[in-house]
């Protein structure tokens, strides 16, 4: 990464404690990240280090990532591939598409405290079959990274259907869902972001793009239940007519 040489105007400076309480994380940790090339080397105005709105969106972009659960090696390799010269928008547009989908980030919890969730002890037929739904994933140690919508996968299991129904269920509902989410992720890159990239832009214009990814994300899970719903009715009309 190349060093700025401009900043429009002094109130676009922070200092190091400034920048971290901004993105909401440690001096500590802005530092840290800082010195492992995530962030551009500060501006200098003799003793003292400066940054500008182009540092903090790329602060925003590492904490974006760290939030979705990418490691730190995969958080470098992918600040790696952002354009040096990628400006505030540019940037704003890299952390939009990376916003989670869910209104709650995953927690990581150890054994105890993922039974205390459930309300009773999970035997192992039970974690495998969390595991297998997508609810909860082992990190090692003992400990398991644990999606929001756990209780789905919990009231699942205390149903009177066969575990490998649920399973088969689960697998399917995966299967096409990440099918969905591919050709829709797809669509938004080359018929959303990227004809906006290809022209002329002011800030307002990436601001409002990027409130509108929000409620795009939005009216999409709207539109997959709905959507659901009717492909269903539709079966279930076939399934009668043949009768």
């Amino acid at each position: 990464m190349t060093a700025h040489t401009e900043v429009e105007g002094a109130d676009a400076l922070l200092t190091v404690d400034e920048l971290a309480a901004a993105v909401g994380l440690t001096v500590r940790t802005t530092r840290y990240y800082a010195s492992l090339g995530l962030l551009p080397p500060p501006l200098r105005r003799g003793r003292v280090a400066y940054y500008d709105a182009v540092h903090r969106a790329r602060l925003e972009l590492v904490r974006a990532l760290q939030e979705h659960g990418f490691t730190l090696q995969a958080i470098e390799r992918y600040v790696a591939s952002v354009p040096a010269g990628a400006g505030v928008e540019e940037l704003a547009l890299q952390r939009a598409m990376l916003t989670s989908w869910t209104s709650q980030p995953p927690e990581e919890l150890d054994r105890g405290e993922l039974d205390v969730r459930a309300g009773r002890a999970l035997s192992e037929v039970d974690l495998e079959m969390l595991e297998r739904l997508t609810l909860v994933d082992p990190v090692g140690e003992g400990r398991y990274r644990v999606m929001p919508n756990l209780q789905i996968g919990l009231d699942l299991l205390g149903l009177d259907v066969p575990p490998e129904s649920v399973g088969a269920a689960g697998d399917a509902i995966t299967r096409h869902m990440t099918a969905l989410a591919e050709e829709l992720t797809d669509i938004l890159r080359t018929g959303v972001l990227a004809p906006y990239r290809r022209g002329e832009h002011s800030p307002a214009e990436a601001e409002r793009i990027e409130r509108t990814l929000p409620q795009l994300r939005r009216l999409t899970l709207e539109s997959v239940v709905a959507g659901f719903q009717r492909a269903a009715n539709a079966v279930i009309t076939r399934s009668l007519a043949r009768d």
